[in-house]
Parts: structure tokens; C-alpha cells; sequence
């Protein structure tokens, strides 16, 4: 059975991520392929839990939890238990329908037991709040709900014993609104809101580590514009020197300038140095799941160039996927973003009009990181991609952004290497 599989962010009240929930569809089913195979599909071959138990929880959640729905049926036959997936990343979600036989809250008792987190979805209302908190550790209410402004004040006195996590948090407003409430959790599309207003003063660091990003992507780009543009940033260069000696720990080879030490490295080694570097600096005054999201997209948008036939475009599309995002990184409207690190006019086209062959791809990757399968359905049918394929691009770039996240804790590893290394150099001097 082939299916869509992503995950979204539960941010804490500062911002920070503090959890993903897996989120998943049966792409044969919603396209009309299959035959209604809910019981044996749906239900108890449980595709999410077998792709945890394949590739872990990391390429999902990173080093957080990641919040997994488990359906009734899976319960009663042991699952996750039986597929032998370790508890201490896993958080089973299941929902307020599942408690009404006494058979699946046994099967939940089991499970705490063992050492899982429970989440409860939607208010439990066939089971009193001072039973559900000694069952569950999360209850999520979608703030889109009928009932939601009821259920939330009636579980107010609790959220000292359970955590709350609001869904479909639509805009910053709303998340202003319900952040106050103590270790609130909260998930929508509200951190990557259109800024229409903003500050008028921007870094121009971070414009120039932009521009290089955009440069490096380039398959053919000239080793010294991009020595031109690192020697505008005195981080980047300071960056660029200890990535060097990492790889050079006699000092054997003499560096002069920039353009010397670009030339040494060549375009492999300075792509991918670059590539590390700026995901660091990019977003460190913006939520880093703004950053994540940002190079995500990018990824998954080149991923995707084959498919769409737009192979020697791959560049043009991880750069519309890195920029998508650049009104909220620089905080300002995305045109004065778009105009401030010169992208170019097909780029522009993607992001402002939404208009040209790169604007296809874009579309279809917006709607599937929402988790919107509907439309991603519709887009799949109009420009004639398959299941596999689109998870398959999806999943590899799950896989580049954890590759990514090793190579800057190395590169982090290296520099506070690098630091004692010349602290104790001055200590010897000072001695002798």
C-alpha cells in the first residue's frame, strides 16, 4: 500500500519546538485507486508505525517526540508493543471515540505501564478529567472545534496534571491568544504567516548569507564571486578558515585570502561548508522551525525537478523553496524580501505571482508539508505524479536536513575544538 507520510510541529510559548506529530493518508485510497480496505489498510497494518519501526523517529522529529495516531484496532492486538518499537521517543495518540469499551483502556493501562506517553485527541467525555490525567500525559483539542472554547475552559484546572496541545492554530493572533495557558502546546500554520508589515532595518549579513546560498546552488558557480561574497561576512570567513584547518590540523597549507582558501577547497567542500554554515546564522532570531522548514522545502522542491521534468531547474527550485519563507526570516513583506537578495524573475514569478513551471512544483509541496491531502490529490492528478514518487522525494529530504543537522554539530564540535586548542596555545605562551 502506498502512502503520504510528514510531520508537523507542537510548538511551546516561546517558540521553540518542543514535539512533531506524525501525519499520514493512504495515497491509493484518496485518489480513487483502491478498493475500500479500511479494516486490513487502514486500521490494523498500522503504515505509520511501520515506517517508525524501519527508519526511526529522527527523520520526523529530530531529537524531540513524535506523536503517532493509534487507532482502537491497533490497541487490541498489541500494537505498538508488538512491532517492538521502544518507548521513549513515541508518544500514541489515540482518539476520545477509543475509549468507550473497557478492552481498549485495559490495552492503554498496558501501554503506560511500559513506559509510552499517552495523548488523548479531542475532550474525554466518557471518562472524568481526574481519571483521564492519570492516563494520559498530552490531551490536544483542535481550537477549530464547535466546542473548543467550552472544553478548553473546562480543562483549565487541569493543565497542572496534563499538558494541552491546541491544533490548527491559524495565525499568530490566535497563538498570542492561547499561549498564556501553562505548558500549552500549539500546532498550525501560524509561524509561517504572510508578514505584511515589518521592521525596515534588516541585517545585511543575512542578506549576504542568502545571496550565498543562492550562489552555491548554482551547479556552475564561479568559485570567486562566492569568495567575494564570503569576504563581506567576517562570521562567514571566520567559518570558512576553521572549516579549512579541520581539514588541514598541520597547517601544511599556507592561506593568504578567501579566494585562496576557496580555490583549496573547491566547489564540493565550499557547497557543502556553505550549506552548514548558513543553516546556523539563518534563522537564529526566528523560530529554528522556521529555518528547518525553509531548507526542507528547498529540498523537497529539487527533489521533485526530475518528476516534473524540470531537471536543469533543480537550483531555481531550491531556491524558491529556501525563499518562500524569507518574509518571515528578514520580517518583511516578501517582495522587499525578494528584492533584497536579487533573486531572480522566474524565482520572483514562483513567489509573488504564482505563476510559471516552478510555481507547480512549489504548489504541490506546500500542500503536502499541511498535511492538505485533498489538494495535494488534485495537484498529484493535474501534473501526473504518483504516490511513490512523491514520498520518496519527500522522505529523502527528511533524510538531507538530518544529514545536515550531523554536519553543523561537527561543525560545532570542531570550533569548540578549535577554541581550547588556542586558548591552551595562549596559556603555554603566557607560562613560557
Amino acid at each position: 500500500m502506498r502512502f503520504f507520510i510528514g510531520s508537523v510541529p507542537f510548538f511551546n510559548a516561546n517558540m521553540s519546538v518542543h514535539a512533531y506529530k506524525m501525519m499520514t493518508q493512504d495515497g491509493d485510497k484518496l485518489l480513487g485507486t483502491a478498493e475500500d480496505h479500511r479494516m486490513l489498510g487502514g486500521e490494523l497494518m498500522a503504515l505509520a508505525l511501520d515506517y517508525v519501526k524501519e527508519i526511526g523517529t529522527e527523520p520526523f522529529a529530530g531529537e524531540t517526540e513524535l506523536f503517532v495516531d493509534i487507532s482502537k484496532y491497533q490497541l487490541l492486538i498489541g500494537m505498538p508493543l508488538s512491532l517492538g518499537i521502544p518507548p521513549e521517543k513515541v508518544v500514541c495518540v489515540v482518539k476520545k471515540e477509543a475509549l468507550a469499551d473497557n478492552a481498549t483502556s485495559a490495552k492503554l493501562g498496558r501501554l503506560k505501564r511500559k513506559g509510552y506517553k499517552l495523548a488523548i485527541e479531542g475532550y474525554p467525555r466518557t471518562m472524568s478529567m481526574d481519571t483521564a490525567v492519570n492516563v494520559f500525559d498530552y490531551v490536544l483539542l483542535s481550537c477549530r472545534h464547535k466546542d473548543f472554547q467550552r472544553e478548553l475552559k473546562e480543562i483549565r484546572p487541569y493543565i497542572f496534571k496534563i499538558r494541552l496541545v491546541i491544533t490548527e492554530v491559524p495565525d499568530m493572533e490566535s497563538f498570542n491568544k492561547y499561549s498564556g495557558a501553562r505548558g500549552v502546546l500549539l500546532s498550525g500554520n501560524f509561524y509561517s504567516q504572510p508578514i505584511t508589515k515589518g521592521k525596515t532595518d534588516i541585517s545585511p549579513l543575512k542578506i549576504n548569507a542568502l545571496n550565498l546560498l543562492g550562489q552555491i546552488n548554482d551547479e556552475s558557480f564561479e568559485l570567486g564571486e562566492v569568495a567575494d561574497i564570503i569576504g563581506r561576512d567576517p562570521a562567514l570567513s571566520i567559518s570558512l578558515l576553521r572549516f579549512l584547518n579541520t581539514m588541514n590540523p598541520d597547517r601544511s597549507r599556507k592561506i593568504d585570502s578567501i579566494r585562496n582558501a576557496v580555490a583549496i577547497l573547491g566547489q564540493n567542500e565550499v557547497r557543502k561548508w556553505a550549506t552548514v554554515a548558513i543553516s546556523i546564522g539563518m534563522g537564529e532570531d526566528r523560530p529554528s522551525e522556521i529555518t528547518r522548514l525553509s531548507l526542507l522545502r528547498a529540498k523537497f522542491a529539487e527533489n521533485l525537478a526530475p518528476t516534473f521534468e524540470l531537471a536543469l531547474k533543480s537550483g531555481s527550485l531550491f531556491i524558491s523553496g529556501l525563499f518562500s519563507l524569507l518574509d518571515v526570516i528578514l520580517q518583511m513583506p516578501l517582495e522587499r524580501a525578494i528584492n533584497e537578495v536579487a533573486a531572480s524573475g522566474e524565482i520572483r514569478d514562483t513567489l509573488l505571482e504564482k505563476k510559471g513551471s516552478l510555481s507547480d512544483v512549489m504548489s504541490l509541496v506546500l500542500a503536502y508539508e499541511q498535511a492538505d491531502w485533498h489538494n495535494t490529490s488534485l495537484l498529484m492528478v493535474r501534473y501526473g505524479v504518483d504516490v511513490d514518487t512523491l514520498t520518496k522525494a519527500y522522505v529523502d529530504s527528511l533524510y538531507w536536513y538530518r544529514q545536515l543537522l550531523d554536519a553543523i554539530e561537527d561543525e560545532e564540535v570542531a570550533e569548540e575544538e578549535a577554541s581550547l586548542e588556542i586558548a591552551s596555545e595562549l596559556e603555554n605562551e603566557n607560562q613560557a
